[in-house]
């Protein structure tokens, strides 16, 4: 497993020869303290001894200190290399190793452990895979089942581009809590941010999932600070809506390396609480809407709202 970040054309070979890009300094309400506590260290431990991959390190998130340090963690399957190489993205971009068929059971192990109430599965595109990794992502959510049944599960998959639809259909029966695949950013900003992706193939992935399992909810997320327009992001709350999507999250795009696609800008807390109160607005259940705002950030917590807020919505009816 990839650890430590080298130069930028070590880790992502895919990248070195973009020129570099500058990278501005960050504001003060996006830094963060360093990671000291024995939570910390516990969580991470805990981990290590099961030799598992966290979205957590692989992507350089800037919650990582809080979120271990309460023993929170966000598992990564079917390895630390993508089939893909989005220009935001700092998870390394080559030919994957095989699937380890023990690792949905060390993941269940890693979540019993920890005592997780809420637990997020994410993974690497695997486009190597005739299924894109569904059945993994199904034997892991079965796997939990078994170890930690009290735990909810979300997971948060690719896009199963080039697989056919009982990718979805293997995903959603396995009956993890929580749906969420994200859009990442506005449908223009696409062949540039995302250039193996199509923007309306994951809205219509979001949308099916619902379709498969009405009770399921659903959830997507974005990041601002690439060089769209507000007018861009409530665009894509709209089509969102329109997909039955119950969960948005909006965070502050974050650049790894110079060799990263650039910050446009860092979008202000006041413009964050105004796209969180535009979102509601237009009809979701649950928003999470700040700078350091990312997918799985404060999940559990959000989750029991989410529910909450159906419920709610359900008794009005």
């Amino acid at each position: 497993m990839s650890r430590d970040l080298k130069i930028p054309g070590e880790r992502h070979p895919e990248k070195a020869h973009r020129p570099d890009q500058e990278q501005p300094k960050k504001p003060a309400w996006i830094r963060v303290k360093a990671p000291t506590s024995e939570g910390y260290k516990t969580t991470r431990d805990t981990l290590r001894s099961n030799r598992l991959v966290t979205v957590c390190e692989e992507a350089g998130c800037p919650n990582v200190g809080e979120c271990w340090s309460a023993g929170h963690a966000t598992m990564m399957i079917m390895g630390d290399i993508c089939t893909r190489g989005c220009s935001f993205c700092n998870i390394a971009t080559g030919k994957p190793d095989t699937l380890d068929a023990f690792e949905p059971g060390r993941v269940a192990q890693a979540v019993a452990t920890l005592g997780l109430k809420h637990v997020v599965i994410t993974s690497v595109d695997r486009d190597d895979l005739a299924d894109g990794g569904a059945e993994h992502f199904a034997a892991t959510i079965r796997a939990i089942r078994h170890r930690a049944p009290g735990t909810t599960i979300e997971v948060l998959t690719p896009d199963f581009l080039k697989c056919g639809p009982e990718a979805l259909e293997t995903v959603v029966a396995a009956r993890p809590d929580v749906f969420n695949h994200n859009l990442e950013t506005v449908p223009g900003l696409y062949p540039t941010v995302r250039p193996g992706a199509r923007y309306f193939a994951s809205l219509r992935l979001l949308q099916r999932a619902k379709e498969l399992d009405p009770g399921l909810f659903t959830k997507s997320g974005i990041m601002v600070g690439l060089g769209e327009d507000a007018q861009g992001v409530r665009q894509v709350m709209d089509d969102l809506r329109a997909a039955d999507v119950d969960f948005l999250t909006i965070g502050q795009y974050l650049q790894p390396t110079p060799k990263h696609h650039r910050v446009d800008r860092f979008v202000t807390p006041e413009e964050f609480k105004g796209y969180e109160g535009a979102a509601y607005g237009k009809g979701f259940l649950m928003v999470s809407a700040t700078p350091l705002t990312r997918s799985s950030y404060h999940a559990g917590d959000d989750f029991a709202r989410l529910r909450a807020a159906r419920q709610a919505k359900l008794g009005q009816a």
